[in-house]
Parts: C-alpha cells; structure tokens; sequence
C-alpha cells in the first residue's frame, strides 16, 4: 500500500483532507504531521516572509516523512508555496504536491476570470504565483472566517465565505476556487450564494497523488 505523509499548518487542514482521501483513495496509508505553529509565526513574521529558518523547518517536516518510508507528501497550507517548492527539489524521487497545485491545473482547463477566495490574508499573496501568467484571477479575502472557524463558528465561516463568492460573482468570474483545505467544508454554501461551479483543494490533490504514485483512478459507483 502507498504511505504518503499529509503535513498541515493548520489543525482545521486536517479532516477535509482525510475525508477525502477515506472516500477516494481509502487503500492509501496515511499519516499526519500538524505543526500549528507555521502559520501563527508566517504572520507574525514582520515582514520577513518565507526566511530561511521557515525553510529549514519544512525541510526538516519533509525529511521525517521520507524517513517513515512517505512515498507521497502533500503539504495543506497554502501559504508556503517557496517552501514546498524547495522541499519538491530536495526530494525529486517522489511527488511532493503543493495544496493548490492539482486544482490550478484543473481550474486553468476552463476559460474566464477565476475567483480566489481565501481566509488566511498571506494566501492571497503567496498563491497567486503559482497560476500560469496571464491568468486572469480576482481576489477576494473572506475577513472574520478563519476567527470564527477558530471559534467553532462554522456557520459563519462558511456563510463569509459564500458572501465572497456572490461578490466574485458579481465582478465577472465564471467559476470559484477555494484556497485552502480548510475552506472545502464551505463548497455547497459557495455553489448556492454564487450559481457557480466550485473548485476546492481536496479531490483535486488526491486525484493528483493517485495518477503521480502510478495508482489507478477511483472509480465511482
């Protein structure tokens, strides 16, 4: 069975992933490293960035996973993209996925400005990057959200999210994306208050992961 290492920034990373991958991908063996302290110090970084000692923490993240035998990792932050980057070189012998990388590809395989909504601010700098340039993207940050999922308020938090998506909506998008893990939860809100197809992070990544460690797509039924 493939062992592949799910690594989060967030602890509200954790369960969309592996939702997912209990549905999709159920004969994958996995395991879970949070380090919730990531995204705490990234923002209260002063401007710094991604600097070397956040670097030097991925890494070590990444070489604890190959070293429990990982054939696979999948960061959940979306906020870390250099990071992740440096890690997939360190380790070309085994697919090494950003969060967003799976549903980029996907959304780019449609035409039309492509609404970004996310609830953690640093995302909305560190992401756009990774599209292809020339993507025609619009950004929305759904203020308040990540507090109330923090606060156990997931109404909230899905019912700011989905208010972002009606106004990207409104400013031309033909579709929504989804920034980070812990936003899957928010998808059927999105669809309702916006009338458009939504993209998250999640099936995206474990469809990826299948196809890069040589399995067989899941088959619905």
């Amino acid at each position: 069975m493939t062992r592949i290492a799910l690594i989060h920034a967030l602890s509200h990373s954790v369960a969309p992933i592996n939702e997912a991958f209990a549905r999709d991908w159920p004969e994958a063996v996995r395991m879970n490293l949070l380090d919730d302290s990531l995204s705490a110090d990234l923002a209260r970084n002063n401007g710094r960035g991604l600097d070397a000692a956040m670097h030097e923490r991925f890494q070590r993240l990444a070489q604890y996973a190959v070293d429990t035998g990982a054939e696979g990792i999948l960061f959940t932050c979306s906020a870390f993209g250099p990071c992740i980057e440096a890690v997939a070189r360190q380790h070309a012998g085994i697919p090494v996925l950003k969060p967003n990388e799976a549903m980029i590809a996907e959304a780019m395989q449609v035409e039309g400005r492509l609404g970004l909504i996310a609830t953690f601010a640093p995302t909305l700098a560190s992401m756009p990057p990774e599209f292809p340039v020339g993507a025609a993207l619009e950004l929305a940050l759904a203020k308040g959200a990540l507090d109330a999922l923090n606060a156990g308020d997931t109404q909230r938090h899905d019912a700011l999210i989905a208010a972002q998506a009606a106004v990207l909506r409104d400013r031309g998008c033909t579709r929504i994306a989804l920034a980070q893990f812990s936003m899957a939860r928010a998808r059927a809100a999105c669809e309702a208050a916006s009338g458009l197809p939504v993209l998250t992070t999640v099936d995206s990544a474990v469809r990826a992961l299948r196809q890069r460690t040589g399995q067989p797509p899941s088959v619905s039924v």
